[in-house]
């Protein structure tokens, strides 16, 4: 039953955020289908060396499995075994323009099913932005939005620990560092039976449906900066750090290359271009400094 509500409007926000997009950049995703053998499959939309986007996917994903995979039982041990469905849209946008960030954004929704027992749903999923260079105005802007969004789902209390959670997920344990300047995140929202279905589902939609506000007036303001290639660098520099992230902490790459997810949708999140240094450091007082300065330090932005 939850499946057949939940579908629609996941294949729905893909277009609608796709369409946006498209329109943004002025270049077409790629439409590329898949088939997953054990079960299910999805609908990958990506872009590469667009006009503003130097690489992009959002995808939707809808897979089938007999048991679990480790990654999505690790904080519900009751629940391995059990035949699984998942099914979602997920998004990472990479501009070229290092004074644009980078963005992120999931909604996901998870049946857990056995026989002779009442499934067990629940509902995850957050955005968070990785800028280069950080502008106040946009961070804030981006909080805001998200913060209205969760709101009439439980007022500032859920938007603060949302919040929170978002900024405790995103972070690099070995490096004692945030990946950016947070947004929200939740996860098993429904799994205890505290939440109800109707309120599960609206705050997912709610999220999913803000990412446009959050995002594009964002990029419309900072696409025309002008860089070259010390700002480029940079840029290349800590997108280290999200495939760092994406590789060792992130559960919905776990969970798609742990299920037998197509490889190739689950990594269109890693950035194109990457560099890594030995224990480098921004010149103090650089625009560089700034990002560690400033905005890698969790604040109430909102």
């Amino acid at each position: 039953m939850q499946a057949e509500i939940v579908k629609p409007w996941f294949t729905g926000l893909q277009s609608r955020i796709v369409d946006r997009l498209e329109a943004f950049d002025g270049v077409a995703f790629r439409a590329d289908g898949w088939e997953r053998p054990g079960g299910g499959g999805g609908l990958t939309r990506v872009i590469e060396d667009g006009n503003f986007f130097e690489r992009g996917g959002v995808n939707f994903s809808h897979v089938t499995g007999d048991a679990m995979p480790a990654s999505a039982t690790a904080h519900r041990p009751e629940l391995a075994g059990r035949r699984f469905e998942a099914m979602g849209v997920s998004l990472v946008l990479h501009p070229h323009n290092p004074w644009c960030p980078t963005v992120h954004m999931n909604v996901r929704c998870f049946i857990a099913m056995a026989e002779g027992k009442a499934p067990v749903w629940w509902f995850g999923g957050g955005m968070d932005l990785t800028p280069y260079y950080g502008f106040e105005d946009d961070v804030r802007h981006f909080h805001a939005t998200c913060k209205a969004a969760v709101l009439p789902w439980g007022g500032e209390a859920e938007h603060r620990r949302l919040k929170d959670w978002c900024d405790r997920y995103f972070f690099l344990k070995h490096r004692n560092e945030p990946r950016g300047v947070g947004g929200l995140f939740f996860d098993d929202l429904g799994a205890d039976g505290q939440t109800d279905f109707d309120t599960a589902f609206g705050l997912t939609r709610s999220v999913g449906e803000a990412f446009l506000d959050a995002y594009l007036p964002i990029i419309e303001r900072r696409k025309d900066i002008a860089y070259g290639e010390r700002e480029r660098d940079f840029q290349a520099y800590r997108r280290g750090r999200y495939v760092e992230f994406n590789l060792v902490f992130d559960r919905g790459t776990l969970f798609g290359l742990q299920s037998g997810g197509r490889t190739e949708s689950i990594l269109m999140s890693m950035p194109p271009i990457v560099k890594w240094r030995y224990d480098w450091h921004p010149e103090p007082g650089s625009p560089e400094s700034q990002l560690y300065d400033i905005f890698l330090k969790p604040r109430d932005w909102a």
